[in-house]
């Protein structure tokens, strides 16, 4: 199942022989993408600018992916922005090879009426250059554990209470020293 309607290039009258190049550019409509469990919401598109060359024996892509997508920042959940910068490289081989394991990489194949379709390798960039951890800023604080609050916006005063209940427990070691009066 893709990710993205498909992004077809025909080749036809434009690289016939080897050497020949062909710059692409243009815009994937897509509202959004997922990684995993995380969904995120693509601001503009997925904008593409690519370079084909005629290798011979097939068809090397090359290029770069951007887009500004928003997702629920990891610590606070509240939104976070990323600009997704990312690479592609892929090979189209003009006929299916007698050893296919020789392409370690992999390929794909031109159709016969020299049509590519580049939405795999566009979203394989996109989701290449999501980060794994998603922050709405270096420095989030995230939510706090006992009561929820969003500790970006200020504390909520759970940790200074935890932190006082804990000095006044019975259970600390050095519960036997809030007792002890020290005489000059």
């Amino acid at each position: 199942m893709a990710l993205f309607d498909p992004v077809l290039i025909e080749l036809a009258d434009h690289i016939e022989n080897p050497g020949d190049n062909y710059p692409v550019a243009g815009t994937v409509d897509a509202p959004s993408y997922s990684v995993g469990e995380k969904e995120f919401a693509l601001d503009d598109g997925i904008s593409y600018d690519v370079v084909l060359t005629h290798t011979g024996d097939g068809v090397l892509v090359t290029g770069l992916v951007r887009a500004g997508a928003t997702g629920a920042c990891d610590l606070c959940l509240e939104p976070a922005h990323i600009d997704i910068a990312g690479e592609i490289q892929e090979y189209y081989l003009f006929e299916e090879p007698d050893d296919p394991d020789a392409y370690e990489d992999g390929f794909e194949v031109v159709s016969p009426e020299r049509v590519i379709d580049l939405s795999g390798p566009i979203a394989d960039a996109v989701i290449m250059d999501t980060p794994f951890v998603v922050l709405c800023r270096p420095d989030c604080k995230g939510l706090c554990p006992t009561c929820g609050a969003n500790l970006n916006e200020g504390p909520c005063g759970c940790a200074e209470r935890e932190a006082e209940e804990r000095a006044m427990s019975d259970d600390n070691p050095f519960a036997v020293l809030k007792n002890l009066k020290l005489d000059d």
